[in-house]
């Protein structure tokens, strides 16, 4: 029922380009043109600056924007509610998960829900917590689940589940000699880890500081952008990661990775589902109350 005129202005502002657009929304680029000019004749305005290739969001534009997000998320609601009267789940949930929780949590967890609402039109992208936040502002997505211990003010955070961070090394690395470490050791040892901006790395640097340790004052080989990417690195270097317990369990068990405790120091943190203030409810709580009631398997 929402008016696709708006689901085009907002995919075209988002993404300023109509290229992308008709990708994104799998119509033709003359389609989306004349979309953007019907609604630039009904406001009697200009809703884009083209400069060659480039085009920007003009002052009119703007306030588009940010009425086209409001309204198409009423519209989402409203579907959700009309077909709630008639006890049927129905419409379109966006999702968006830290790399950890989309490659480790998520996969049985959705295969479960898509078979109990068949009718609900699920996707997923991934990146690191920060960029989860920033699509979630940007009205990209609906729902995020984020790692980690930083908060926005503008975002409510719900506790899912309970994770650990281990230090780990290849079981052929010299490194595999010990069992435990200090705290006062980790300078010393050659470190790989995830990138700035995953909640993985802010979790390390915050149980660092217990022990006034800094990342400048580690011997930091690589930083990465995938827990995948690290156990590969660890197969070829004499170096320790730092990776989440639930990423490592194949390789715990067939021997190729081992866990060596940094006495002292746990990483304990807290998977999070994150909404924005005031949209917590329609299909987004489905979601979340469904992974609540699976989250002892997983």
């Amino acid at each position: 029922m929402s008016d696709f005129r708006l689901k085009v202005f907002q995919s075209v502002a988002k993404n300023l380009s109509f290229t992308k657009a008709s990708q994104e929304l799998f119509v033709s680029q003359p389609a989306i043109t004349k979309h953007i000019q019907e609604l630039e004749t009904c406001y009697q305005t200009r809703l884009f600056d083209r400069q060659g290739s480039k085009i920007s969001l003009t002052e009119a534009g703007e306030l588009l924007l940010k009425h086209s997000e409001k309204i198409l998320d009423d519209y989402k609601q409203l579907e959700y509610e009309m077909h709630l009267l008639h006890d049927e789940y129905i419409g379109e949930l966006k999702l968006g998960a830290s790399t950890t929780i989309a490659q480790y949590v998520l996969p049985p967890l959705l295969a479960n829900f898509i078979t109990k609402f068949p009718q609900i039109n699920l996707s997923l992208i991934n990146g690191n917590s920060r960029g989860v936040e920033v699509a979630l502002q940007e009205h990209r997505i609906d729902l995020g689940l984020v790692e980690g211990i930083f908060r926005l003010p503008n975002l409510k955070y719900t506790a899912f589940l309970q994770d650990e961070l281990v230090a780990v090394v290849h079981t052929r690395s010299k490194l595999a000699v010990a069992d435990e470490i200090l705290p006062e050791e980790l300078p010393n040892i050659p470190l790989v880890l995830r990138e700035r901006g995953s909640g993985t790395l802010d979790v390390f640097e915050r149980a660092l500081l217990q022990y006034n340790l800094k990342l400048s004052s580690l011997n930091v080989l690589m930083y990465l952008g995938s827990t995948e990417s690290i156990k590969l690195f660890l197969e070829h270097t004499d170096c320790m990661g730092i990776v989440s317990i639930r990423s490592v369990h194949k390789e715990l068990v067939a021997g190729t990775l081992k866990v060596v405790e940094i006495k002292g120091m746990p990483m304990q943190r807290e998977f999070n589902f994150v909404q924005l203030q005031g949209q917590e409810g329609g299909l987004s709580q489905v979601f979340m109350r469904f992974a609540g009631h699976h989250s002892k398997s997983l």
